[in-house]
């Protein structure tokens, strides 16, 4: 069986597209007939993505067997709609925990256990056990951070020594930023070519330099590139700005950058088809129709800068349910502690014809955002709340509606009376115990549905399987007095009677769920309530 494997690094700074790269190099791959999965290596000691405040490291994604991965996974499933699993992510942690365990179980048989070659060793086990575990014949894997980084070096050592077992099946790509400074009004090479030296410290050659930059790379600096980093010309992938990322794969198709990857691996195309999402980016730029949508959140702030990368996969679900209404989106980020220094400029959200409240944790910012929701459940605004966002909906709700004076949520009040969301009974002990990383609700579980509610006709089913990630849940005790006052329980899992879907009577579309539809839409097949989101969004 085929087995190669493609190392994507980074050079000069972090955030630059190296997720992206990798998921579409593993699309056009694809495109070619081969089977390809993607690994994302971070070099935090956290075991998972699950205790990472958003604002620092951005959305944590959740895949179908509940683990709690770095955002990039997302762009994996989104671009090549492989399922990404624990197997598909790796990080100190995870790698040190694993090497210290087999030490104490004498698995080393008495021998001195080093950092290097046994964590090495350790990287290279796992990632071997991903290939194995997807069958994949190509596996992708993206190493966090940058080259010059101190803790990247043991994931290059392992690199190196997977590159010197077997040459002819491995291949290093790097990323690397071409700054255009202002002043200068020229594209500078030196920081990249500095990012190469550093790579090649570790022992490794890249075959391929991704040029990202604002503009397209010329001709005469992709020779100045070739020349002092030791590859050729044709080697030097130029990666602009693009209006949507789903360009890439076709951008990548056009400099024969598949062609070239798979000569390198000495491989030869099976199936030529087209570029992946072609038809899609010709609908995107087409496309003359726009609708203002608005995301509701309490992680965009980082200083004095917005980090959207807090909510990535809810943006992303939401330009694909503008897609599949032949309509662009344009959105606005709406800060829900702005509603508790003003409590009556709702003026943002009266600009939009949809809006968003994704999931979080924590008090801070919540009585902005039940604000929020107050005004566009009584002004009929089209609603999805997700998660901590239906939660919040409840709360509101059983407060304004229920007129429920102290209504809460157990969250923010372990002691109230009136907790209209109380701790999912599996969490009790879990939180008293102060055991949070990996303990949640998570992973796939059943959803059934009312016949005839929103909800249902948009899935057009009576059932789907989505993705979970909380420790909270609607109090049972309040269901017959939410829906007599209109608000409808029409979704709840068979196993454990937990509420998964309200929907508000006598409103266009006020929809909250308590799992995260965001993790299962693509592009080119946008979840069923984005989808519908946006069509409704459009008609008022």
């Amino acid at each position: 069986m085929i087995k190669k494997f493609i190392f994507v690094v980074g050079g000069v700074m972090s955030s630059v597209g190296k997720g992206v790269t990798s998921s579409s190099i593993s699309a056009i791959l694809k495109s070619h007939g081969y089977k390809t999965t993607n690994i994302k290596c971070d070099m935090y000691v956290n075991i998972d993505a699950g205790t990472i405040r958003p604002t620092e490291h951005g959305e944590v994604f959740v895949g179908s067997d509940g683990i709690e991965a770095d955002q990039d996974l997302g762009n994996y499933e989104r671009f090549t709609l492989n399922t990404m699993s624990a197997e598909n992510y790796i990080t100190t942690g995870q790698v040190y925990q694993e090497v210290i365990r087999k030490e104490r179980n004498l698995e080393y048989k008495g021998e001195d256990v080093e950092v290097v070659p046994d964590v090495p060793n350790e990287i290279i086990r796992r990632i071997k056990n991903a290939q194995k575990t997807s069958n994949a014949e190509i596996t992708i894997i993206e190493f966090g951070g940058t080259i010059g980084e101190y803790q990247v070096l043991l994931f290059l050592e392992a690199a190196r020594i997977m590159k010197i077992a077997n040459p002819e099946d491995i291949a290093f790509v790097m990323v690397s930023y071409l700054p255009l400074p202002t002043y200068l009004g020229e594209m500078k090479t030196k920081p990249t070519q500095y990012a190469m030296r550093s790579l090649n410290t570790a022992g490794i050659q890249a075959d391929f330099i991704v040029a990202r930059g604002t503009k397209s790379l010329d001709d005469k600096r992709r020779q100045i590139l070739a020349h002092t980093c030791n590859i050729k010309a044709g080697s030097v992938i130029s990666a602009p700005d693009v209006k949507t990322i789903y360009e890439i794969p076709e951008l990548y198709k056009k400099q024969n950058f598949d062609e070239k990857i798979l000569e390198t691996l000495g491989l030869e195309s099976r199936e030529k088809n087209k570029a992946p999402f072609e038809d899609l980016v010709k609908k995107i730029k087409s496309t003359k129709k726009i609708i203002k949508v608005g995301i509701v959140g309490k992680y965009f702030k980082t200083g004095d800068f917005t980090l959207i990368d807090s909510y990535i996969s809810v943006i992303e679900a939401i330009k694909h349910g503008g897609w599949a209404n032949n309509t662009n989106i344009d959105f606005m980020w709406i800060d829900a502690e702005k509603f508790e220094k003003d409590k009556n400029d709702f003026s943002e959200i009266d600009q939009c014809s949809a809006i968003v409240c994704p999931g979080g944790f924590g008090e801070r910012g919540t009585a902005g955002v039940m604000r929020a929701i107050q005004h566009i459940r009584e002004n009929n605004i089209p609603f999805l709340g997700i998660c901590f966002g239906m939660q919040l909906a409840c709360v509101e709700f059983a407060k304004n509606a229920l007129k429920i004076k102290n209504a809460t949520s157990a969250e923010f009040n372990p002691k109230s009376k009136d907790q209209i969301i109380h701790v999912n009974p599996t969490q009790t002990k879990n939180i008293k115990d102060n055991k949070y990383g990996g303990t949640m609700r998570l992973g796939s579980y059943k959803v059934e549905f009312a016949q005839e509610s929103i909800t249902q006709k948009a899935y057009n089913s009576p059932e789907a399987s989505e993705r979970h990630r909380h420790r909270y849940e609607f109090n049972n005790k309040y269901k017959y007095a939410i829906e007599n006052a209109g608000m409808k329980i029409v979704g709840v899992n068979p196993e454990t009677n937990l509420v998964e879907v309200v929907e508000l009577a006598n409103h266009p579309f006020f929809v909250g769920v308590q799992y995260h539809p965001e993790f299962k839409s693509h592009p080119e097949n946008a979840h069923p309530l984005f989808k519908k989101l946006i069509e409704v969004g459009l008609k008022t």
